[in-house]
């Protein structure tokens, strides 16, 4: 190690000046000068700083092979898997290790007896089954399957982990072999992809009775009316299924509909009412558009009284122009019954549908036009108008108001809107319930 030390030398030097003709001696005081030396010290004597290790070794994963078979050699897994000694989940890592190896499933079946499906359920079979284990599935599911239990794992391998535990619970349950795993596997893994065949929203997704359930219920609608074969399968549909809205959908198919189920689709029917859905970009895709003043229903009658009545586009450039100032507008496409409202138009905005219409709805926020120009209440024209109720507004048949003696309304239902939304929704009045 080399050290540096440094000396300093001073020197005292003289100058003469002559001041009055007298000499003036004075000493002058350069500036220091400084030498450097070097010395060398053994490498014993000096402390080297602490060093990080930078490196970390490479540390192979755990084996998946069981302890206990861990120190044979190729003969003696080869021997293993020949005479199944042990659980089939413990010998299933054994064909792996072989293929590493250099072994391939004609040579490894040629000296186990076990084929190539059968090496690849074993295999699989044991990877779901530590999939169940890891994500903490309960002692006594994974215990069932300690027995004959690659096929029925193997089944659900396409499933994620919870659709796997729920699958493997099911499967337990009811006893199922291999066929009925593979049934509930594709009936659990097909169910997303059925959205918007018929029935499709009375199953639930996360409960595996009902997926099945669906599918039964599904195919039984491939055969006619009555057979013997669509009975069967609405009969296994009604006992798989779990939810009771789901039961009654199948029981509406096997058994028909009720009288009060019938002459609520009947009521249906003949409403008047169309509902849409505006779809992304419509609006700046339109040839015409409609500007109109938004309330919401839980502000009440007052409000809607407030908004303009009076409002319409002029200029070269379509500017709108209102009687009054109002802070909430909505642009709709130029639809024809919104069209047809020339003066008192209004958009009432309902946070949730299924306290509003009458039939079904989908859990999601609509907005309603409203001609308060057609205030009168008429009984047999199948339309629906704006009331007050108690926290604001709601609709009613006009029917209905007629039998409360209720002649004058808030104004009549023009169109009901639905929100965009990414995925296709094809549940929509006809267009002949336009007229």
């Amino acid at each position: 190690m080399l050290s540096l030390t440094a000396t300093t030398l001073k020197s005292s030097l003289f100058t003469q000046s002559k001041t009055h003709g007298f000499s003036n001696t004075r000493p002058v005081y350069p500036k220091p000068f400084t030498t450097i030396t070097a010395a060398l010290i053994p490498a014993s004597n000096r402390q080297a700083p602490p060093q990080q290790q930078l490196y970390q070794p490479f540390r192979p994963p755990p084996s998946p092979i069981p302890p206990k078979f861990r120190s044979l050699d190729t003969a003696g897994r080869i021997e293993v898997l020949a005479d199944r000694l042990g659980l089939w989940f413990e010998y299933a890592p054994l064909i792996s290790s072989l293929y590493t190896e250099g072994f391939i499933p004609p040579s490894i079946e040629e000296l186990t007896g076990l084929s190539g499906v059968e090496q690849n359920r074993l295999i699989v079979g044991s990877q779901v089954r530590d999939s169940l284990v890891q994500s903490g599935a309960k002692p006594e599911l994974i215990a069932a399957f300690d027995t004959g239990g690659a096929e029925l794992l193997y089944e659900i391998r396409l499933l994620n982990t919870t659709q796997r535990i729920a699958a493997a619970e099911y499967i337990v349950d009811h006893d199922f072999d291999t066929k009925g795993a593979q049934d509930l596997a594709r009936a659990i893994k097909d169910y997303p992809h059925r959205r918007g065949d018929v029935g499709w929203e009375d199953f639930d997704y996360n409960l595996p009775g009902d997926c099945l359930s669906f599918m039964l219920y599904r195919k039984s609608r491939e055969y006619r009316s009555p057979s013997e074969i669509r009975t069967t399968l609405l009969e296994q549909a009604l006992e798989t299924a779990v939810t009771e809205k789901a039961k009654k959908a199948v029981t509406r198919e096997l058994h028909g509909e009720s009288e009060e189920e019938r002459a609520k689709e009947e009521e249906i029917k003949i409403i008047r009412v169309p509902v849409v859905r505006l779809r992304f970009g419509e609006v700046a895709g339109a040839s015409s558009v409609v500007v109109l003043p938004v309330c919401k229903a839980e502000e009440g009658e007052e409000k809607l009284l407030e908004a303009p009545m009076e409002f319409e586009s002029g200029g070269e450039f379509g500017v709108v122009e209102a009687e009054k100032d109002w802070s909430r507008w909505v642009v709709l496409p130029g639809w024809e019954p919104v069209v047809a409202v020339r003066k008192g138009g209004v958009a009432v905005s309902f946070s949730d549908d299924r306290e509003v219409l009458p039939w079904n709805g989908k859990e999601e926020a609509i907005m309603v036009v409203i001609d308060r120009e057609k205030k009168t209440v008429e009984a047999d024209n199948g339309y629906y108008y704006l009331v007050v109720a108690e926290g604001g507004m709601k609709l009613d048949r006009g029917s209905v108001l007629k039998e409360k003696g209720v002649n004058e309304s808030l104004g009549m239902v023009v169109l009901v809107v639905r929100p965009p939304r990414d995925e296709d929704d094809d549940w929509q009045i006809n267009d002949e319930d336009w007229d």
